[in-house]
């Protein structure tokens, strides 16, 4: 059976000086995919924008251009909505040898949103690292599938990092949160997406939820206070793109709600924009995600 959602997301922010000239482009609404269905959402701003658009970007995520002329203290993004979530599968390895794995993503001829050759090389935020490389390349062994070796880099991840909101920020290079050994799911996210990408094996960020209250018996995950982050991994053309969560070191299944994917953060970050303004701001992040 799937299990249902109800979903609120508002970030808030508050301006020691008024604002003005704000332009605000949005992703917070989740996707429809296979496994996964928005029934019912709605993105809104408080104040409400002098002009708003509403469109889908390259990776097929709902995005909302919003703009303000007045002068702003305070202003409030807010998702409301309900999610149809499939449980886990508990699928199988269909996944290739990971020797082979190049020449199947050779052997592709799509370029679309969802072709592995867009994820194969550097990005905005994701270079290429040689101590990240030298870390994935101890993680696997030449005999390992495509989709065991994304778990034990997964598995090491996990073991590597210590979960430290304190550590690092949103503009945080990869090779230093690997460095630190700290940080945060969007920190472990990339790091592991430099990580596969080393390896030959085409990886891409997922922003999403994760539901807040655990199933009874289970523990809370990391990062369901806010959005959450994971990666993307395609493990050839049979077994095509797995989620792992290396915060949790689990596979992504029916307790995650994609919101978005990319190359990197810059691709799916919720909020992007520019606006005229002096003095600092202060930003708040609620997100709660029930069970229906």
């Amino acid at each position: 059976m799937p299990q249902d959602y109800d979903i609120t997301l508002k970030i808030s922010y508050l301006y020691d000086s008024p604002a003005a000239a704000s332009r605000t482009l949005l992703r917070m609404l989740p996707r429809t995919e296979p496994g996964q269905q928005l029934l019912a959402g709605v993105v809104t701003a408080d104040p409400a924008p002098g002009w708003r658009r509403d469109d889908t970007d390259f990776f097929g995520n709902a995005t909302t251009e919003i703009a303000h002329e007045a002068r702003l203290t305070r202003i409030v993004f807010r998702f409301d909505g309900r999610v149809r979530r499939a449980l886990d599968s508990g699928a199988l390895d269909l996944s290739c040898g990971l020797p082979a794995l190049a020449q199947q993503v050779a052997a592709l001829r799509d370029i679309g949103a969802a072709s592995p050759h867009h994820f194969l090389g550097a990005s905005p935020r994701i270079p290429a690292d040689p101590a990240i490389a030298a870390f994935a390349r101890a993680c696997v062994g030449p005999d390992m599938s495509a989709q065991a070796a994304v778990q034990a880099v997964s598995r090491a991840l996990h073991g590597h990092f210590t979960f430290d909101p304190t550590a690092t920020d949103v503009a945080t290079p990869p090779a230093q949160a690997f460095r630190a050994r700290r940080g945060v799911c969007q920190d472990m996210a990339q790091v592991m997406i430099c990580a596969l990408r080393a390896l030959g094996i085409p990886a891409g960020y997922v922003s999403g939820f994760l539901r807040t209250l655990p199933p009874k018996g289970r523990p809370r995950l990391e990062g369901a206070d806010a959005m959450h982050a994971w990666v993307r991994a395609w493990c050839g053309a049979d077994a095509g793109w797995i989620g792992i969560d290396p915060t949790n070191d689990m596979a992504a299944g029916g307790d995650h709600i994609t919101v978005a994917f990319g190359r990197d953060y810059a691709d799916v970050a919720p909020i992007r924009g520019a606006l005229r303004s002096a003095g600092r701001h202060r930003t708040t992040h609620q997100v709660d995600v029930i069970p229906v």
